[in-house]
């Protein structure tokens, strides 16, 4: 039956989103209208009644209606090889490639100064401090300066609310709320030149509560693929590189350890 009703230029996507929002969004059959004897379909009633109020904003007159970029949505566990992949497509397709997490610690690595979360974050070296410390008593005012400055640094460090949202999103994986992904989001579908380029979103949505916000949003991707890899894949790419951090990091708390075992016998003396 739907084959052989006469469609609007924008088939059954809502021809309001597309002009207001410039997203494909599908139209519901329960919002429906007619418009010289085509049928159109919209995404809610409101833009239903939008358009029943001034069709002729909506609909194709001289030349055909254009269609938005590609927009991509790719998914994954943490070691999938999302980001490789999503940037093989980017360049090939000459789209944006946006890696979600990364660039949350973009927006907060000014004030932070280094990367935080569980993949990104060292155990703090009690020795670095104890160094400082003891440097201070002998009279190492190169250290002592370079103490105070840390102390200040760490005074200085003041994060908005929208930061602190990002921070605990990405150190304890909390929900960041629906204001805060409104200043991230809603510019990758609507302002340029993401909106006429197109873009690979790399990580999101990574929960149901994420997707519900771009659903209810109108942002709508036009593809959405999950990679699925095994665990034993996973581990063999990720283990390697961890070991050598592990390694390295290993070797700079033994040399620490040493610095420290000097200073205390420099001050026993």
């Amino acid at each position: 039956k739907e084959k052989k009703r006469l469609m609007g230029d924008t088939k059954h996507f809502c021809p309001v989103s597309l002009k207001e929002n410039f997203v494909l969004q599908p139209g519901l059959y329960e919002h429906a209208a007619k418009y010289q004897e085509k049928i159109y379909y919209f995404s809610t009633s409101e833009y239903r009644d939008k358009f029943l109020k001034n069709p002729e904003e909506y609909v194709a007159r001289n030349e055909p209606l254009q269609a938005p970029p590609l927009r991509v949505c790719l998914l994954g566990t943490h070691g999938a090889g999302k980001t490789t992949c999503a940037r093989q497509i980017a360049d090939k397709l000459g789209i944006f490639h946006i890696q979600f997490e990364e660039y949350l610690q973009e927006l907060i690595l000014p004030k932070t100064k280094q990367k935080v979360g569980p993949h990104t974050d060292e155990e703090p070296d009690e020795d670095v401090n104890e160094m400082l410390i003891l440097s201070q008593e002998l009279g190492d005012f190169s250290h002592t300066i370079t103490k105070t400055e840390t102390e200040n640094s760490e005074q200085e460090v003041e994060l908005t609310d929208e930061e602190e949202a990002i921070k605990a999103n990405l150190v304890d994986y909390e929900a960041l709320p629906p204001e805060v992904l409104d200043n991230i989001v809603l510019d990758w579908w609507r302002k340029e030149p993401f909106r006429s380029t197109g873009f690979i979103l790399d990580g999101f949505p990574r929960t149901s509560d994420e997707a519900q916000y771009l659903l209810d949003r109108g942002l709508c991707p036009d593809v959405a693929v999950y990679i699925q890899v095994e665990e034993s894949d996973i581990l063999d790419r990720l283990f390697p590189p961890r070991l050598k951090k592990w390694k390295e990091s290993h070797y700079k708390k033994m040399e620490n350890k040493k610095k420290l075992k000097e200073l205390k016998a420099k001050i026993r003396v």
